[in-house]
């Protein structure tokens, strides 16, 4: 069995793990980043591109070197280890993630060409959308070749064009910064790149990642590794001049389009400026394109680890089960769904973080599993608050006592009772080896 890839084989699955990320709100956040930050653009971006991009490319590394999303959640506890996963799977898959991309995808790619917004092209949409969703995922081995060597070089080339135009051209001169971009540029983009929740996407995609080069037939353990880490960086690559270029371009319209509320609305206007009506055709596409990758992904993900849960249920049943739910929420309970959603990603993505952080550190020198758990305790109780607060809940003497917790102001406030938690469990772990007590399980 072969252990080695062709270059064109590296560069389809750094291809495809570009897909996997660069979905919809990837491509319409940037313009609006840019046109906040103005002449502070490239420190805000600079910010945004270690928590945008390096962020979700660490968390990649990390599953590759855990091998999946179990190891990585074993290390904190077992109970951890069953409900930690099925709650990222469902909360970033058919119980938000999915739907929204094909919600998506209608408003930006379809609604614009209409004259009203209309239940019946939503639902016919949709289901375009999940059935093409459903058969690109149906053979998992055949996605890189899908995503990696046709879709996302089309979804590239548009980018492109419009990029191109947008440098060579800009709509106007660069803008003032405003608000918290006047003073805190670097630390802001380095927050609103947190804020984009690719990490948590990472640590799903990652197993698809490796499934595929498994698929090629890698089978050793480092190549795994080594390859990941090669499509991660040409992804990084690609997500860094997407980025750059489209937060360029929103940071050059103010004179032409005006201040905008949204980066789908900076780019609506600024295609149209540079190509008029055809301009409308080409982000219709982009962001069409953009969604249907992810989604792709997504059902994969989500159908693979479920497959590997319940082996009973053939894979094909369980995706046509995940596209039908998504679809169902896409057309029926999307707005009720995401006021249930939101608060549960808020709970889980400082906790994610945390463990990739950690899982790093472990890899340079073994730690045991009580720190792990110390900090996921210190990181869960503030982003226990969080949620709840996103979910409407207004505790204003927990807040007011949160307060004085540094960065708790930018959502994360959780950083320093996390620090505060591992140093804590790693004292009693410290006094539990100096009095000879059982000793704490030391991670791999």
């Amino acid at each position: 069995m072969k252990q080695t890839l062709a270059t064109r084989e590296v560069f389809a699955l750094g291809f495809f793990m570009l897909a996997l990320f660069l979905g919809a709100g990837n491509i319409i956040f940037p313009p609006l980043l840019g046109q906040q930050a103005g002449e502070s653009l490239w420190p805000a971006i600079s910010g945004f591109l270690v928590t945008g991009v390096g962020l979700p490319l660490v968390a990649i590394i990390t599953v590759s070197m855990a091998g999946n999303l179990d190891r990585l959640s074993q290390r904190v506890h077992p109970f951890f280890q069953v409900v930690f996963p099925f709650v990222i799977y469902l909360a970033i898959g058919p119980f938000f993630g999915i739907p929204r991309t094909a919600t998506v995808a209608y408003e930006v790619g379809v609604l614009p060409f209409l004259s009203e917004n209309s239940s019946l092209i939503l639902f016919i949409s949709t289901f375009v959308f999940f059935s093409l969703t459903y058969l690109l995922a149906l053979n998992p081995a055949k996605l890189v070749d899908r995503i990696g060597k046709m879709i996302t070089p089309l979804l590239l080339l548009l980018i492109v064009l419009v990029a191109i135009r947008g440098f060579a051209s800009p709509p106007g001169p660069v803008g003032e910064a405003t608000g918290k971009y006047l003073d805190k540029a670097f630390s802001s983009g380095f927050l609103e790149g947190y804020l984009t929740m690719d990490a948590i996407a990472a640590l799903v995609f990652g197993l698809v990642v490796i499934n595929r080069i498994k698929d090629k037939g890698i089978t050793d353990v480092s190549n795994i590794r080594s390859y990941t880490v090669k499509a991660g960086l040409i992804a990084g690559v690609g997500l860094s001049f997407v980025y750059l270029s489209l937060a360029f371009i929103g940071a050059t319209s103010v004179s032409a389009t005006g201040v905008q509320d949204n980066g789908g609305s900076i780019l609506t206007n600024v295609t149209s400026l540079f190509f008029g009506p055809t301009g409308m055709v080409i982000l219709a596409l982009v962001i069409t394109f953009a969604c249907l990758t992810t989604s792709i992904g997504l059902v994969s993900a989500c159908g693979e680890f479920i497959n590997e849960r319940f082996e009973k249920i053939p894979y094909k049943v369980v995706i046509a089960i995940i596209c039908l739910f998504s679809f169902t929420m896409a057309n029926l309970g999307l707005t009720q769904l995401i006021a249930v959603s939101l608060p549960v990603l808020t709970m889980i993505y400082p906790i994610a973080i945390v463990i990739i952080i950690l899982s790093i550190m472990n890899s340079i020198k073994a730690m045991p599993r009580i720190v792990f758990s110390g900090a996921i305790i210190g990181a869960g109780l503030i982003s226990l608050y969080d949620g709840l607060a996103a979910a409407g809940l207004k505790m204003v003497s927990i807040k007011n006592l949160l307060s004085y917790l540094p960065l708790f102001e930018y959502g994360a406030g959780w950083v320093l009772p996390s620090v505060a938690g591992a140093l804590i469990a790693l004292i009693i772990h410290g006094a539990g080896v100096l009095f000879n007590i059982r000793k704490q399980p030391y991670m791999e």
